[in-house]
């Protein structure tokens, strides 16, 4: 607790405002006198400081201090409530009352953890960590509520966090050892330490080693909206992954158009064409009959229908050619 500022007696505050006062024309007899008849104004007081970091008002502001017992009290007598006759309303009001905790201790938890690993989440499996703290906790041992639940908590994210890892926990613990190794190593060494140097220093084979190496690799996980979000806000990213990654089923834009070009400039140069080499065109080109069943429609020979059918083609590709050069 911090102490309260000394009140400077009037007295002595007028000794020391006289003092700080330049003393002017002092060999022509003039005489700058102070007052002390003016009351001073009285000093504030600054706020305690508790060993957890919260406020106390000070001594000359009794209500913030009012209101402090109170919420402890209404707490208590929420405590004395669930422990006599444990019920859901009241577990709620204790879990509200206490759920910042839980903000806190995931805030602490997910430091340093992936950034694909939401904090929402972490809170999610936070919550059910407090209130399996306020069902198994008795006041009567003397314990603080808070320290006990906080360590439930964090025991709660941390068992969601392991059920959630794909990867045995046993490589996780290699490679901490490796880690470790390649920080007494730089320490020991000065420099990056080789291969040889590490697996020498966990005491195996530099064969062992790599195939930890190719473990470790496999548990490196790293969300692709992230590195495509990095990317955009340097202005060089699109911001989105299916932007990015090749659709060789999707149809490209340009090509249709082109297509659609193609089949209205063919459709006018059907229609430019005589009627019989039109019938030839629509029978062997969009009905797939051969040229002998074509003949037996126009009642001609089979050679016949194939130099209409080459007559067809040919205007077709003049007039193709004269449409593309225009």
């Amino acid at each position: 607790m911090t102490r309260p500022t000394p009140v400077p007696s009037e007295a002595a505050s007028a000794e020391v405002a006289a003092a700080a006062l330049p003393q002017h024309g002092q060999g022509s007899g003039q005489v700058m006198s102070v007052s002390t008849t003016e009351e001073p104004e009285p000093a504030l007081q600054p706020d305690a400081v508790t060993a957890t970091g919260d406020k106390v008002p000070a001594t000359g502001d009794k209500t913030g201090a009012d209101e402090a017992n109170t919420a402890d009290s209404a707490i208590q007598a929420l405590w004395k409530e669930f422990v006599r006759s444990p019920s859901q309303r009241v577990r709620d009001r204790l879990v509200l009352h206490y759920a910042p905790l839980v903000k806190y201790v995931a805030g602490r938890v997910g430091t340093g953890l992936p950034t694909h690993i939401d904090v929402a989440d972490l809170i999610q499996s936070g919550i059910f960590g407090l209130v399996d703290a306020i069902e198994k906790f008795d006041p009567e041992r003397g314990l603080r509520f808070e320290t006990y639940a906080m360590q439930r908590i964090r025991g709660a994210i941390l068992d969601d966090l392991r059920s959630q890892d794909w990867v045995p926990r046993a490589v996780r613990s290699r490679a901490r050892e490796i880690e470790r190794a390649h920080e007494r190593l730089g320490a020991r060494l000065r420099r990056t330490p080789t291969d040889a140097e590490v697996a020498a220093e966990l005491g195996i084979t530099l064969r062992e080693l790599r195939d930890l190496y190719g473990q470790l690799r496999l548990t490196s996980v790293l969300a692709l909206d992230d590195l495509m979000g990095a990317s955009k806000d340097n202005g060089n990213g699109t911001g989105s992954p299916a932007d990015t990654l090749p659709d060789d089923g999707a149809v490209d834009p340009a090509a249709v158009l082109v297509d659609q070009d193609n089949r209205r400039q063919l459709a006018e140069a059907i229609a430019q064409l005589n009627e019989r080499d039109r019938i030839v065109v629509s029978l062997y080109y969009f009905e797939n009959l051969t040229l002998a069943e074509i003949g037996k429609v126009l009642g001609v020979t089979e050679s016949r229908v194939s130099q209409l059918h080459t007559r067809a083609v040919l205007r077709l590709r003049a007039k193709l050619v004269e449409n593309a050069s225009s």
